[in-house]
């Protein structure tokens, strides 16, 4: 079976997504957000990462890239909360950590999106903007929401993303697209003071114009100064966002690739040789 560039990563309108603007470098002189130190998982018998040992810093966008059964969505999940490794040892913003439960990564300011939403259809944007973190005031015995003020900031926080097709904060997420989606759950983040953010696929089989959103707000959170850990399998789309790209291979990483070093067609070619390597 071939596994061709052209079969894996492309898509006919992806020329159409535009390389990231000049920014600025990321500041590697200052403490690591976020550090796995040889870390291991195995699932049962079956080990799926080895000794990784991988650095997020603030403001920094890190793409987790390689073929099918790499380890990828493994390392997510240990970053998110959802697997304690099996050896090794985690730090977070300078502190040695264990999450043991997602709730305790969030408590500390890692925020995951992934595919699947945990969103409410029903629900309005701003009612799912503040879902769970409602604002309220005291009025005697009752706490009673404050739905101005959470439509307002909620319709701002969004305005500041570019998304001109929602109109209000009062419309039901149903009606949104899949892009738009994805671009409020990144704001939402941003919004609530994450420090870290880790994305699933952001940008699967979403079009160019929700693709060009979903990638302006991966900007924006690290303009912020969040770091940024994603999975993406499309480079057209890895390298207008990423500031490292770390290539996995059976639970290993095999080689971390700096902005510019490789063009899309080189980072292509790269994966599908080490893919086919792997296979004979």
């Amino acid at each position: 079976m071939s596994h061709g560039p052209q079969n894996r990563n492309s898509h006919p309108t992806d020329a159409a997504i535009p390389v990231a603007e000049k920014r600025n470098e990321v500041d590697r002189s200052r403490e690591p957000l976020f550090e796995l130190r040889a870390i291991s998982h195995s699932y049962g018998r079956n080990k799926a990462i080895f000794d990784v040992n991988l650095l997020v810093w603030p403001g920094e966008v890190v793409a987790l890239v390689g073929d099918n059964g790499a380890g990828k969505s493994t390392l997510l999940k240990i970053f998110a909360g959802y697997l304690e490794p099996t050896s090794g040892s985690l730090r977070f913003m300078g502190e040695e950590v264990r999450f043991g439960t997602p709730a305790r990564a969030r408590a500390l300011g890692i925020e995951a999106v992934y595919q699947d939403l945990a969103i409410v259809d029903q629900l309005s944007l701003w009612r799912n903007f503040f879902l769970g973190k409602e604002i309220a005031r005291k009025i005697g015995p009752l706490q009673v929401l404050e739905r101005r003020r959470m439509r307002r900031e909620a319709e701002t926080a969004i305005a500041k993303l570019g998304l001109t097709r929602i109109r209000s904060a009062e419309q039901p997420v149903w009606a949104l697209s899949g892009g738009e989606r994805q671009s409020v759950a990144i704001t939402r983040a941003i919004y609530f003071g994450a420090k870290l953010l880790l994305l699933d696929e952001p940008t699967a089989a979403l079009s160019v114009r929700e693709t060009r959103n979903v990638l302006a707000s991966i900007h924006q959170a690290r303009d912020h100064g969040l770091g940024v850990l994603y999975i993406d399998h499309n480079m057209n789309h890895v390298l207008p966002v990423a500031d490292r790209i770390v290539l996995l291979e059976h639970g290993r990483i095999v080689r971390t690739i700096d902005r510019g070093e490789v063009g899309v067609e080189e980072l292509q070619e790269l994966i599908a040789r080490r893919a086919q390597n792997a296979e004979s």
